[in-house]
């Protein structure tokens, strides 16, 4: 499959594309001719990073999970939807946000400088930002606080508002979707997603590949996450079979979701020309 223009860079999404991950998302297995993709465009020196919507953990703890399975991605190519929340929050100058979150989360949020708060601490009741991401312990307190600082204006923030994510398990639903449906429901606000496929995160994809948004290839296998990201951006999206979307579901997208090539897994970079 060719297309119209060539990339001049990448932004590979991770599971379903170049891996896929246990529901617990402990364990990984590499999809086939992803290390090979990668490698190959380090050697024709074209620039690339890959982003998830996960939240659970900083690019410092997974990454070298990643590297230990034999997927070449250092730490610093490596983002995540806190990479770009926390620019965010940063830029907009919140005093405190209240995290529903793991602690990884927190970590990676906090080693950005931002100023975080959870569920039941006394910052909690004044945090000007509340911000959703993988909580797997989530109750019914965590649901009723982020409830009450959005009611009282706070800024309401996700890191992925995407309801499926592709594990070797199957199909699995992703907790901040489900946790961000309850506090829409009740106070009658949409979260404002940080990761794909969000125009801040192709913004940080497009600054960090040192690219114009038109000239990133948008590499994924769900058709709102990245396709309708790199649609809305003007990239070129290149969709993937690997994971959660097969081939007749593709072809069954609207315009707004299409992509601009498909292929059966990473590999075809190489095999159908898509890259020098």
């Amino acid at each position: 499959m060719t297309l119209d223009r060539r990339p001049k860079g990448f932004m590979f999404d991770l599971d379903g594309t170049l891996i896929l991950s246990d529901r617990k998302l402990g364990g990984y297995t590499v999809i086939p001719g992803a290390a090979e993709a990668l490698a190959a465009l380090d050697e024709r020196g074209i620039p690339w990073i890959a982003m998830t919507n996960g939240s659970a953990y900083p690019a410092s703890v997974q990454a070298p999970r990643l590297r230990a399975v034999g997927l070449p991605v250092a730490d610093e190519r490596l983002f995540t939807p806190n990479s770009v929340a926390g620019k965010v929050m940063l830029q907009r100058g919140y005093a405190r946000v209240l995290v529903l979150g793991t602690q990884g989360v927190v970590d990676a949020l906090e080693e950005m400088g931002v100023a975080c708060c959870l569920t039941g601490s006394p910052e909690a009741e004044s945090a000007d930002a509340v911000y959703v991401a993988w909580h797997p312990e989530c109750t019914m307190d965590h649901i009723h606080a982020a409830c009450s600082r959005v009611l009282d204006g706070a800024a309401f923030l996700t890191a992925s508002d995407v309801p499926y994510f592709a594990t070797k398990d199957g199909r699995s639903f992703g907790y901040s979707c489900a946790i961000n449906g309850a506090i829409a429901r009740v106070t009658g606000h949409e979260p404002e997603p940080c990761g794909k496929p969000s125009a801040l995160a192709l913004e940080l994809i497009a600054e960090e590949l040192g690219l114009a948004e038109q000239d990133v290839g948008v590499v994924g296998d769900d058709a709102v996450a990245e396709m309708q990201m790199a649609r809305a951006g003007g990239a070129i999206g290149i969709a993937v079979t690997s994971g959660s979307t097969d081939r007749a579901q593709w072809a069954a997208q609207p315009p707004e979701r299409a992509p601009h090539a498909v292929i059966d897994n990473v590999g075809g970079l190489l095999a159908d020309g898509l890259i020098g």
